[in-house]
């Protein structure tokens, strides 16, 4: 469910605290419409399930570059949008009439996430970086063999032939637009793997007191070369600017490494997420972390 970054040393920020108190910044409740997308279920600070028993994915060695299969690859969240999508109420603005329609009658998909392949390269310290949406024909070889790198496998679970990596991209690829996955490129280098996300829409929300357009960010570090030296950080903080600059209605940036990621967790707080809560995801005991819009400037 969660990213994570094994590109930054471990130690590079404060380690959180079981048990740490929330803060007042994260006290509004999904909207009913939403909550009627996920069923009957308490959004509630404690909502989130008892820990199950057993091993929790994710609990690979410390500064691994990988994240336990993300939220977005729950069943639940590769559903179509209702047709009505005025049921989405608040979550998503007003809209009258229903969802429009094509001259066929099928639901015109919007765009969820205001379109991360059109957003201009980030200039940061170890280069220009941009988003590429990724195309599965060009890109599936190279994920394949990320996602089979030991490290990144023991929190993507996504091992094994092309097709395991193919039915991942697909249930994004082929959605509803609440998930774009991305490769990330430094330079003219394919480093790095992403997936922009609405948190507010994603399984991930039952678990937290989400608000409209939060954005959800995965990531992994591909290139070996670019782990342990502090790339994902800055590549973190720079994607979540471009999230903040070019979703405006977005409030902030989540993201939910496995609480075990110590090296993960810190490059989140390097780059100017905040620690916010504990959570019991289905896969994993995850650090919720957040970058609030209006705080950007000041972590």
């Amino acid at each position: 469910m969660p990213p994570t970054d094994a590109s930054t040393d471990a130690g590079a920020g404060p380690t959180p605290t079981a048990g740490e108190t929330a803060d007042d910044t994260l006290d509004l409740h999904l909207p009913d419409e939403l909550v009627a997308l996920f069923g009957d279920t308490d959004t509630g600070p404690d909502s989130s399930p008892p820990a199950g028993p057993g091993k929790p994915r994710g609990s690979g060695p410390a500064g691994s570059p990988g994240a336990a299969r993300p939220a977005t690859a729950d069943p639940a969240a590769a559903q179509p949008l209702p047709a009505d999508s005025a049921r989405l109420g608040t979550a998503l603005g007003p809209l009258s009439g229903g969802a429009p329609r094509r001259a066929t009658g099928h639901p015109v998909v919007q765009d969820l996430l205001d379109s991360p392949g059109d957003w201009a390269p980030a200039t940061t310290s170890v280069g220009v970086f941009h988003l590429v949406p990724v195309r599965l024909e060009r890109d599936l070889p190279l994920l394949t063999q990320w996602m089979n790198d030991p490290a990144v496998a023991a929190f993507w679970d996504l091992a094994g032939p092309a097709s395991v990596t193919a039915a991942h991209l697909r249930a994004q690829l082929d959605g509803d637009g609440r998930s774009v996955p991305c490769l990330g490129v430094l330079g003219t280098t394919p480093m790095s793997y992403w997936e922009i996300y609405r948190a507010d829409l994603d399984p991930l929300a039952r678990h937290y007191p989400a608000r409209p357009h939060d954005t959800g960010v995965h990531l992994l570090i591909g290139g070996v070369a670019d782990r342990g030296r502090g790339v994902g950080t800055t590549l973190l903080r720079a994607v979540a600017d471009l999230i903040i600059d070019n979703r405006p209605h977005c409030p902030r940036v989540i993201a939910e490494p496995d609480l075990r990621n110590t090296p993960s967790v810190s490059a989140f707080l390097s780059a100017g997420f905040r620690f916010h809560a504990e959570v019991d995801l289905p896969d994993k005991r995850a650090a919720l972390m957040v970058r609030d819009r209006a705080l950007r400037n000041l972590l």
